[in-house]
């Protein structure tokens, strides 16, 4: 009997790739069992729309951080992109009768701004050779002091006429899910076709593996590392387009700790912090598990809610320390 299960070993659990897949199922158990309100309509879809913002920033992460890369400005970012998006669309009102098409160029410029604010840290990586953890440091400031000198040390607010109809974009629901759960889905398919099926992605991989050997491979490396920035540049501010209706302001605390979020959710879900491996599929687990963990904290009122960025620094630092472990037992 032991010679024939001898001869059909039990297959090994590959727990990089299932890892974050089981924490997900095991952290959703637990807040079914600590909290009655927690399998409620609200809360879950609460869950489901929190995630998406970060889900949509860690999508973008995973390919700079794929490539090799960092960045560390995309909270500060958003910030900013969200600021001059509620500028242009209350500055529109005096000139544009229709709230539709003011919405519409304020999105094609949050788009634009997002871009511009990629290329411009991944010139300034690739050309001016600066450590991109300098660079993201740098523009982080940048952003976070210009929004804040923009609302003049206080709050920018939309207007009351056009935010009403822009809240559409996030408080609205089809098929029973909110819109910006869509967008995340949409976006996340989008990632995952891009990084597992085109040759970018393949240079992403081959530019975070080994540079010199990228290179001698005929590879545009420097181009390879622009177009993460500038694609996570994208996907900050497709977050912003469905994060500013939520609120319909903007300061200088917008977007607090997004960064410190994007990437706990890029590392949780199995993408290596020193390059060559990424999965969006992990990456989008990872942004639902850090939401599922706040989430049950602030229910069982087990940590305080100003202590929540400590919980995602702690997560991060257990995270690399286990995804360190795992490749090298490998």
């Amino acid at each position: 009997m032991n010679q024939k299960l001898a001869e059909f070993p039990m297959p090994k659990l590959d727990l990089k790739t299932t890892g974050p897949f089981i924490a997900l199922v095991a952290i959703f158990i637990i807040g079914v069992l600590v909290n009655d309100a927690f399998l409620s309509s609200g809360n879950l879809s609460n869950i489901l729309a929190r995630s998406s913002f970060i889900g949509i920033v860690a999508i973008g992460a995973t390919f700079v951080i794929t490539a090799g890369g960092i960045d560390l400005s995309v909270g500060s970012m958003a910030a900013f992109i969200s600021g001059c998006m509620i500028l242009l669309m209350n500055a529109l009102m005096d000139s544009i009768d229709s709230m539709l098409v003011i919405i519409i160029l304020a999105i094609i410029a949050s788009l634009g701004i997002g871009a511009v604010a990629g290329l411009i840290n991944g010139l300034l990586t690739t050309k001016a050779k600066i450590e991109a953890f300098i660079v993201t440091l740098g523009t982080m400031g940048i952003y976070r002091s210009l929004v804040t000198y923009m609302a003049d040390g206080g709050t920018l607010s939309l207007n009351f006429t056009i935010g009403d109809i822009y809240s559409e974009v996030y408080y609205g629901v089809f098929l029973g899910l909110p819109y910006p759960v869509w967008v995340f889905i949409a976006v996340a398919v989008i990632g995952y076709l891009l990084l597992n099926m085109t040759v970018f992605g393949r240079h992403c991989f081959a530019v975070g593996s080994n540079e010199s050997v990228a290179r001698y491979s005929a590879i545009h490396v420097d181009r390879v590392k622009t177009g993460t920035y500038m694609l996570q540049g994208i996907c900050v501010s497709i977050a912003t387009i469905i994060y500013v209706p939520r609120l319909g302001s903007a300061s200088g605390q917008t977007g607090i700790l997004w960064e410190l979020e994007a990437i706990a959710a890029v590392i949780i879900g199995g993408t290596v912090l020193k390059g060559g491996y990424g999965r969006i599929g992990g990456t989008v687990v990872g942004a639902l598990i850090l939401t599922l963990i706040g989430n049950i904290l602030n229910l069982t009122d087990a940590v305080s809610n100003y202590l929540n960025g400590a919980v995602q620094g702690i997560i991060v630092i257990v995270a690399v320390y286990l995804q360190r472990g795992a490749w090298r037992r490998d």
